[in-house]
């Protein structure tokens, strides 16, 4: 199901045990715009420390509640590795996590999730070598970096413009997320700003040519002309089936999912 990672702020993350805090943003990978961990802040429980929590741990979050149900406890958390808020979560941040919750890497494999598509896994049966095994050499010198990380947070790029072939349209406000395999399908666009009757619309992810972090923007190759004209997005309705394939039929774009192209949805 198609999700906004706006309606996800605020959701409080329930433990096996209790409640440990609530969502205040997420971290997506820039190359694969898969979210990676959501950070919580565990209020007045830890001192309003932050921490992550990975997909891998998540069980479910049901469509209509701001509950977060993961197969953590609340030790576990508190026990977890300190995440420095001021600083990028690097390399050597996510690998001591991972190895802390024994979590296989994401990254190095062929799919979204490494060798998986989705972010589960049997705690009881991961191979040791899924696990990772990259720890850093404290022998390095300071200047020998870990291999580069591409975690963003929403919340840095909620407001990022986007820059088409022709110029900028609007701004970025939202994601949309699948909340099976946690990958961030569409950026949500702001337009009301930029031109008299603006609205709000999605563009695909795969539709992105890049990010530039210095500058602020997102680009695409589609015409500030085409995207006046797109269909609308509506925050107050779930992003369904339907609305997806008219959305790729009027872009002239091919679906992400299994089948597409191939659908007979009737026009409404």
């Amino acid at each position: 199901m198609l999700r906004s990672i706006q309606d996800l702020h605020g959701s409080t993350v329930s433990a096996l045990d209790g409640d440990i805090g609530s969502v205040i943003q997420a971290y997506f990978d820039d190359e694969s715009w898969g979210v990676r961990y959501l950070v919580v802040d565990t209020g007045d429980w830890l001192n309003d420390r932050q921490v992550l929590v990975s997909p891998y741990s998540v069980e479910h979050t049901d469509p209509g509640s701001d509950i977060v149900h993961v197969s953590l406890s609340r030790q576990q958390v508190s026990d977890s590795p300190i995440l420095d808020t001021h600083k990028p979560v690097s390399r050597q941040h996510e690998i001591e996590y991972l190895h802390y919750y024994s979590y296989p890497t994401y990254w190095g494999g062929p799919n979204l999730w490494g060798m998986g598509a989705y972010p589960a896994y049997d705690p009881t049966g991961v191979a040791p070598d899924a696990l990772p095994d990259e720890q850093p050499d404290p022998t390095l010198p300071a200047n020998d970096t870990q291999p580069d990380v591409h975690l963003r947070s929403t919340n840095e790029v909620k407001g990022y413009h986007l820059k088409t072939a022709d110029g900028s349209i609007g701004h970025v406000s939202d994601f949309i997320y699948d909340d099976t395999d946690w990958a961030i399908r569409y950026l949500v666009v702001e337009t009301r700003n930029w031109w008299p009757g603006g609205k709000a619309v999605l563009i695909a992810t795969r539709w992105i040519d890049g990010v530039d972090w210095l500058d602020s923007t997102v680009s695409t190759a589609l015409t500030r002309d085409v995207i006046r004209n797109s269909p609308a997005y509506d925050d107050s309705m779930p992003v369904g089936r339907r609305y997806e394939v008219d959305l790729h039929r009027f872009y002239d774009k091919q679906g992400y999912w299994p089948g597409a192209g191939d659908e007979k949805i009737p026009s409404q």
